[in-house]
């Protein structure tokens, strides 16, 4: 069995470290847009038959709407050609988010792409999805091998070698699980806060009954968009007396101008996974999703 990934060269360096720790050859795609917004792919297996029997993908899926029609097209090919297997790793999944309808007409985003993925690929490796109402990434993505990895245990061994007890804080209540399980890696204090969201771009946050005086408050989440809850959230921990804040994502999304408002707000240092490139990154996941893919790998041949 012949086994290769294949990235794009905008994500060569986290593409890359997970080929070598997971002894992979790795291939880029050729990428080129049509003035008129058409994408032509090119792969490297130019030649018949030498295709790998599995292939594995590596797009995360941040800024996701062109990288989709990217996925459809190559696993497309990518069966035409003879590959029995596919294997998409996708340390930031899209389109999470909207699992419900909140108003009359709205469309469901989630089972919508997760069974697009699901008719495509074979495996789907992720990190920190955006699953709020249902447990299991296999709700969103109704496949058996679809894996949903934490990168909370990866920033939590960051936190502990720059700051020694820190303390934890969640900017809202769906940030709990992340300070809970680095909290379990670290030992650390942890608290989370309380937010009302009054849209997009406003939101007010609610501090937890916990002193922050002269307190080092590391502030940890899945995924930083706007900013703007973050940024409310350092401004109340440093008005109420913390020596420093500081923050660690797993997923550095950073839209628009948002990192000029988190650092606007106060924030020390910004620690995020490579989970989508950005000037942030600090923390690797190519260990950790390696072990997920050695695991599917096993299970699928």
């Amino acid at each position: 069995m012949t086994i290769a990934l294949l990235h794009f060269p905008d994500e060569a360096a986290p593409a890359t470290r997970l080929a070598e720790t997971a002894g992979l050859a790795a291939h880029a795609v050729d990428r080129h847009r049509f003035p008129d917004e058409e994408l032509k792919l090119r792969l490297p297996f130019a030649e018949a038959g030498t295709f790998p029997d599995t292939l594995v993908i590596y797009r995360s899926l941040d800024r996701p709407n062109d990288k989709l029609i990217e996925l459809l097209l190559l696993a497309r090919h990518a069966r035409q050609q003879g590959v029995t297997r596919l294997v998409l790793v996708a340390p930031y999944l899209a389109y999470m988010r909207q699992d419900i309808a909140f108003h009359p007409g709205e469309i469901v985003s989630q089972t919508i792409i997760g069974g697009f993925l699901a008719e495509l690929f074979d495996a789907v490796i992720t990190v920190d999805p955006h699953l709020h109402r249902i447990d299991r990434l296999d709700q969103a993505i109704p496949i058996e091998h679809a894996i949903a990895l934490s990168g909370a245990p990866r920033l939590a061994e960051l936190i502990a070698r720059k700051r020694r007890e820190a303390l934890l804080l969640g900017p809202d209540e769906e940030a709990r699980q992340w300070v809970q399980g680095a909290a379990e890696v670290t030992g650390f204090d942890f608290g989370v806060c309380r937010k009302v969201r009054h849209g997009d771009w406003e939101v007010e946050i609610q501090l937890p009954d916990l002193d922050l005086s002269d307190r080092r408050v590391v502030l940890m989440d899945d995924v930083a968009s706007s900013g703007h809850t973050l940024a409310r959230a350092a401004e109340q921990v440093l008005a109420a007396g913390a020596a420093s804040v500081d923050v660690a994502i797993t997923h550095a999304l950073f839209a628009g101008d948002a990192l000029a408002v988190i650092k606007a707000a106060g924030v020390g240092e910004i620690w995020s996974t490579d989970c989508i490139a950005h000037e942030s990154n600090a923390i690797a996941m190519a260990p950790v999703l390696t072990e997920a893919l050695d695991q599917v790998r096993r299970k699928i041949g």
